[in-house]
């Protein structure tokens, strides 16, 4: 696979972590030249979805790159209080479903910032750090000159413990990528497979080394 080359990162958790993050890369010590979503579009997300949006609009302020989204769990909170609303035999709100799926974060992204570029969804059973890097790569190769990777994932409920080995806590890590500029993320076999969480890329990319996920990444 071609080097990436990392030209900007943001990250955001709600819960604290063993990262420290200097104020160019801590989300939450970040402005941009916008306003917040507008609070119409704003309460429809989750916290995380919330800082999602942010994150986007910081990365890209100029709307003009393709966005790809990554989340193994996306908003499964949501997702399984329809399920339980179907076992009791409830209707479900259309409303509700239409912001439970996949690309729900990204729509509502595209609205508020008059954003036509293409949005992609993504999840990958765990490696979900791996097939965003690897569409990204697609994209510039296409001839886009910068793409905007996120990679985010909320907390779990309750009824999900014991059920994921991957930690309960909301977290997402945005990324700015080129072939153009930056640093070099380079992909290396192993023959050894992880699947790490957005905390765990949060971890790599502030202390650097590399990081362990279906490919070993590093950056140079």
């Amino acid at each position: 696979m071609m080097n990436l080359l990392l030209e900007d990162w943001l990250a955001w958790s709600a819960q604290q972590t063993d990262v420290v993050l200097d104020s160019h890369h801590d989300l939450s010590q970040r402005q941009g030249p916008e306003p917040p979503l507008p609070a119409m579009l704003r309460r429809r997300l989750d916290v995380t979805g919330r800082a999602l949006c942010d994150l986007l609009a910081l990365l890209d302020p100029q709307h003009q790159c393709p966005v790809i989204h990554a989340s193994r769990h996306g908003d499964v909170k949501s997702s399984l209080a329809m399920l339980q609303s179907l076992a009791d035999g409830q209707p479900l709100s259309p409303a509700k479903f239409s912001m439970s799926v996949h690309n729900a974060v990204l729509g509502v992204h595209s609205i508020a910032r008059n954003n036509t570029r293409s949005m992609q969804a993504l999840a990958a059973c765990g490696h979900e750090l791996d097939a965003m890097l690897l569409e990204a790569a697609g994209y510039l190769l296409e001839g886009h000159p910068a793409v905007v990777a996120v990679f985010s994932d909320a907390d779990l409920p309750s009824a999900y413990a014991g059920q994921s080995s991957a930690p309960n806590s909301a977290a997402c890590v945005g990324l700015r990528l080129s072939l153009q500029q930056g640093r070099a993320l380079q992909a290396h076999s192993s023959g050894v497979s992880a699947e790490p969480t957005p905390v765990d890329v949060m971890r790599w990319l502030s202390r650097g080394g590399r990081l362990q996920a279906r490919q070993c990444w590093s950056l140079a």
